[in-house]
């Protein structure tokens, strides 16, 4: 399955505390922790992890169905992001959250291109309508 963005940051804030501790960055040069507080990743993971559950339960899924998995994953986001007063996912973040949904859907066998033009919307908007990161 898509690696999920949250492991990444999750590897980055170690980096960065690894690094601070052999000295290698100065603490003034920091930010990995106070963007990714663990609060946001354990958050993050749990979201992810459901929406990657109910990726699995699809099975032949209509447009409705799917498009029902995407908005609940994004709604969870969006209440993630509310706790973190909207700081909680940036661009970067965003770009990724964004990419792995699409990643894991087509993993499942969802033809992404094929499902967002029967519905008229671009590739990229799959979760425009609810998003709010």
């Amino acid at each position: 399955m898509a690696t999920r963005p949250s492991d990444e940051w999750r590897a980055r804030v170690a980096e960065e505390a690894r690094e601070l501790a052999t000295g290698v960055m100065d603490l003034e040069c920091a930010y990995m922790a106070q963007l990714f507080p663990e609060s946001l990743l354990e958050a993050t993971d749990t979201a992810l992890q459901t929406f990657e559950a109910d990726v699995r339960a699809l099975r032949n899924p209509s447009d409705e169905q799917v498009f029902e998995t995407i908005k609940h994953v994004v709604l969870a986001l969006n209440e993630i992001n509310e706790e973190h007063d909207g700081a909680g996912y940036e661009t970067d973040e965003r770009e990724q959250l964004c990419a792995y949904i699409d990643q894991a859907l087509s993993e499942r066998g969802i033809d992404i291109p094929a499902l967002t033009e029967r519905n008229g919307i671009g590739r990229f908007e799959i979760t425009d309508e609810w998003r709010d990161w």
